[in-house]
């Protein structure tokens, strides 16, 4: 039976990713570094902010990371002065899971500093009853923020679920051992999810009831 649902942010509940490839273009620009193509920068939406960029410029060097990420986060801060909406159907879908009893939680690859902002800016702040961040535990694929809401829940993988829009999501799910969904409108293409073998691929949020009203 599940118990803790476990959600990505962006691209998954939140529709963000033009916005936070946009900001990458913008940032890369402003440090004297070429652009990424929108489609190039929506690849990496997921990891944390250093891995992402060092993917995106292969040979980067330390001190363009630090000037990338305070650009960055600067243009972020200013574009999302009115937050990114969410997806149809997300926020009823996650009160009526709450309303269940479900734990939910989030497990991104923004920083703590971005979660919390935006949390607060949408007044959610106290609604999911746990998160973790790429800057405080591992980013994905790595599987330290869901083995660290497990413990922090004692909750065995098999009562888990892990909703998300990318390979970097699902891979981490797998390595925890925690089932999967991968929703199909999000960063990645969903040809690319058959090898991680999600329980299924949704092409509305709201479809994750009818999931676990069956199993």
């Amino acid at each position: 039976m599940v118990k803790l649902l476990i959600f990505d942010w962006d691209g998954t509940l939140c529709d963000s990713l033009s916005r936070i490839a946009l900001c990458i273009r913008c940032a890369a620009e402003e440090v004297g570094l070429p652009p990424p193509m929108e489609h190039e920068a929506r690849e990496i939406v997921g990891l944390g902010l250093v891995d992402a960029l060092e993917e995106l410029f292969p040979g980067i060097h330390r001190d363009q990371i630090l000037a990338m990420r305070d650009s960055y986060s600067r243009h972020f801060v200013e574009h999302d002065r009115e937050p990114s909406p969410f997806f149809e159907g997300v926020g009823e879908t996650l009160e009526g899971l709450k309303q269940q009893g479900y734990l939910l939680a989030v497990a991104t690859g923004k920083s703590r500093k971005g979660l919390d902002r935006v949390l607060k800016t949408r007044q959610l702040s106290d609604f999911f009853h746990s998160s973790r961040c790429a800057d405080e535990a591992a980013g994905k694929p790595d599987p330290l923020m869901l083995n660290e809401l497990l413990e922090e829940f004692d909750v065995a993988p098999a009562e888990a679920l892990m909703v998300g829009d990318t390979e970097f999501d699902l891979a981490m799910a797998v390595s925890a051992g925690i089932p999967c969904i991968a929703v199909s409108y999000g960063a990645h293409c969903p040809s690319r999810f058959q090898q991680y073998a999600p329980i299924a691929i949704i092409d509305s949020f709201r479809d994750i009831n009818n999931i676990l009203n069956n199993n």
